[in-house]
């Protein structure tokens, strides 16, 4: 049987190990995780200790060896990236997140390597122009992103659909505009952490809940609207898109229902078969003019490119996610 490499980048973080453990019940890929682990009792290792991979590779040494293996190597998926939409250094973002996507762009351009990437709902800024994923250089020169992070990802989109429009792409390139995902494997991303993972702790004490107050008319305390995606949806599209070589283009994914972060407290409760109790405080005065109070994929091009799975509901996603990862000890995960 001739085994492929799938080449992972951010292959130990939220996303990434989660699509590692996706394509890893496929016995006839070898997989090759790039990353960092930072710490060992941060426990990001232990997203990938169960999964049978066929190599590791620190980021710094990655192009060498996609330079020395590139004959066996069958795709490359993007999930590296500094996520964090707070990061004060700008150089770093821009460096990490459009920097290296270029050059692994161009990497599967020149080899004819296929490439699926990481991109975000962040892109959107504030959703004035709406949550259509149209990938054509002029929309995608529309978006205006909030911060450093929804630039440096919409940059890259632009460039990717920019290279394609000149006949310079990787056989597949395939973007995915993530929104507001939640699921195992997150507990090291701090601060970072879905709003179900980091209202956990309290809820399990049986302690209240804070949410942010609503600085906006137009939507009531804990009324603030996000698209949750659980993380196995979002394996299950990328695993997908590795069967389906003819698709092309950046694409939402998200559940395509705004949920209230209300609705996802109250579902985080319900979860742990305990009662609501949810009080309001105030939105830091440095993020308010930031925020986004609403966020909904458009599924529709998705859809239309053949994707044929559904999306778990929020009450079942956060209940799988509750009962089976986050009540549960580090040794039982």
């Amino acid at each position: 049987m001739t085994r492929r490499i799938i080449f992972v980048t951010g292959g130990a973080g939220f996303i990434g190990s989660n699509i590692v453990a996706k394509m890893a019940e496929d016995p006839s890929l070898d997989l090759v995780v790039c990353d960092r682990l930072h710490e060992a009792d941060r426990g990001k290792w232990r997203n990938i200790s169960k999964h049978p991979i066929g190599d590791f590779v620190a980021p710094e040494n990655m192009m060498e060896w996609l330079e020395k293996r590139w004959r066996d190597v069958d795709m490359v998926i993007h999930m590296g990236a500094i996520s964090s939409t707070t990061e004060p250094d700008a150089d770093k973002i821009i460096h990490t997140n459009f920097g290296l996507s270029r050059d692994l762009f161009r990497w599967c351009a020149d080899r004819q390597r296929r490439f699926i990437y990481a991109s975000s709902a962040a892109t959107y800024g504030r959703g004035e122009l709406g949550f259509e994923d149209k990938d054509d250089v002029e929309s995608l020169k529309a978006l205006r992103p909030l911060n450093a992070y929804g630039w440096s990802k919409a940059l890259f989109d632009l460039f990717a659909a920019r290279q394609a429009a000149r006949g310079y792409a990787p056989p597949q390139w395939a973007g995915l505009k993530f929104f507001n995902v939640y699921g195992p494997n997150e507990e090291h991303k701090a601060s970072m952490k879905s709003v179900a993972a980091q209202i956990w702790p309290q809820v399990r004490a049986g302690h209240t809940v804070q949410l942010f107050k609503s600085h906006n008319p137009d939507y009531k305390d804990g009324g603030q609207l996000r698209d949750f995606v659980y993380v196995r949806d979002v394996a299950d599209v990328v695993e997908w898109l590795t069967r389906a070589e003819e698709v092309n283009g950046v694409f939402n994914l998200g559940s395509g229902k705004a949920r209230s972060f209300k609705d996802m407290t109250e579902a985080v409760f319900k979860a742990a078969g305990r009662k609501p109790a949810i009080e309001y405080v105030a939105m830091p005065a440095a993020i308010r003019d930031k925020y986004q109070y609403f966020t909904e994929a458009k599924m529709d091009r998705l859809r239309a490119a053949g994707y044929p799975g559904q999306m778990t509901t929020l009450e079942d996603g956060i209940g799988d996610y509750v009962r089976g990862y986050l009540s549960q000890s580090d040794s039982h995960r």
